[in-house]
């Protein structure tokens, strides 16, 4: 939308979307006040999805600097992530929106068909430098609402030593034959296989979109032969012991927890795991989620973008722009994704984050095949498309369903 052309009401459809749109990463809780930015228009005020960052740490300094180098003074309030949403949502009803708003990649189509927040075209911001499918993410109706800060995504953890006594070399692994065949070996070992998280929330269905997007599927048609054949994948493997049938209740969290006991060769999991991956005390590795056929599947995007929501005052744009210029920099990117172990958004900042950690390459690799949850012009349908997709996933892992029956009727729903 044009700044020119006002605010969109905010209807009853964004807020039940954003109600039900929710993120694959946990933060910690945190809570912050609304405080409007008062008549100091030297004062800008900053919202983000960070509460584990306090004022002594490197995110707050970097947020003052980029204030000082502006000209202005910075107000940050950090919120749980769910509640940033829903807070942005009632600051724009009433003309109070911060100046910058960050928040994760999903709910940026709801606020942006809201008319919270201005185009990349309104408030000026250089994207040139992202890479397409991570700027994706922010796209709606063919107009692009901000530029992300970082990323991640999901790979396949692996525990070196499990797979060496199972005789098991990764680089046989190229498709969904070969991991299932490696499965195999290394339950005949007396191993456990893969351990991943199928929970009735959006945590299910972030784990399940490498493999839906790996089968070629797409989200508009839950029903079709592709989904079908990624569901039954699933299905098979809990029906040969090769995934535990934990997995139908596990968080990201637990499924993590059973990966770090040591006894599973596979994990799928996240880049935020990397820290516990260190502590775990064996030996592990990174490998692409692979697709059906061979090649890197696409795994969902997780992460933020930076935003300039609508204001009363349209003459704030222009320093608003100068902040998320500052903060999204290529200095800034690689401090900040490093803080929060994400993949930069740029190819530049990418392989300077290679050149100092090689073991980020697998992750590097996987962000750039990753795609967002509401690509292909999703934007509000995604967060019912994928209540319906975990809905299919549970019914078939419980066994309650067939695969093609629960995303027949999955589909069916969501039309």
């Amino acid at each position: 939308m044009n700044s020119s052309s006002g605010q969109r009401r905010l209807t009853a459809a964004a807020v039940t979307a954003l109600a039900v749109a929710v993120t694959a990463t946990a933060c910690s809780s945190g809570s912050g006040s609304t405080d409007t930015k008062g008549a100091d228009s030297g004062t800008y005020t900053i919202w983000d999805p960070y509460p584990q960052f306090d004022k002594s740490s490197a995110w707050a300094k970097l947020l003052d600097a980029c204030g000082t180098k502006a000209g202005v003074k910075i107000k940050r309030t950090a919120f749980d992530t769910s509640d940033l949403a829903n807070k942005a949502l009632l600051a724009a009803q009433q003309d109070n929106s911060a100046d910058v708003l960050i928040v994760d990649n999903p709910v940026v189509s709801t606020l942006a068909e809201a008319g919270v927040l201005t185009t990349t075209d309104d408030n000026k911001l250089d994207t040139s430098k992202v890479d397409p499918n991570l700027l994706a993410a922010g796209q709606s109706g063919g107009k692009t609402y901000g530029t992300p800060i970082g990323a991640n995504t999901l790979a396949l953890y692996y525990n070196k030593e499990v797979l060496k006594e199972a005789g098991v070399d990764t680089a046989s692994i190229k498709d969904w034959t070969s991991l299932t065949a490696a499965l195999e070996k290394v339950k005949k070992a007396g191993k456990k296989g893969i351990t991943f998280s199928a929970i009735g929330t959006e945590e299910g269905s972030f784990q399940f979109l490498p493999w839906l997007w790996g089968s070629g599927a797409e989200l508009t048609e839950l029903g079709s032969p592709q989904a079908v054949s990624a569901l039954s994948l699933w299905k098979g493997w809990l029906d040969k012991g090769y995934a535990p049938n934990s997995v139908i209740n596990n968080t990201q969290t637990t499924s993590w927890q059973e990966f770090a006991s040591g006894d599973y060769a596979f994990a799928e999991n996240g880049t935020w795991q990397l820290a516990n991956a260190e502590k775990a005390g064996f030996d592990y590795g990174v490998l692409p989620v692979p697709g059906a056929d061979g090649g890197d599947a696409a795994a969902p995007t997780g992460g933020e973008f930076v935003t300039v929501p609508v204001q009363g005052d349209t003459g704030r744009y222009a320093t608003a722009q100068k902040l998320v210029t500052c903060l999204t920099s290529t200095e800034n990117l690689y401090a900040t994704d490093t803080t929060l172990s994400y993949v930069a958004p740029t190819g530049e900042v990418q392989d300077k984050q290679v050149a100092a950690n090689a073991e980020l390459k697998p992750w590097v690799d996987a962000v750039k095949a990753a795609k967002g949850r509401t690509s292909d012009d999703l934007g509000t349908k995604y967060p019912k498309i994928s209540e319906q997709l975990w809905k299919a996933v549970q019914s078939a892992l419980s066994g309650s369903k067939s695969p093609k029956d629960a995303l027949t009727a999955a589909q069916a729903a969501v039309k």
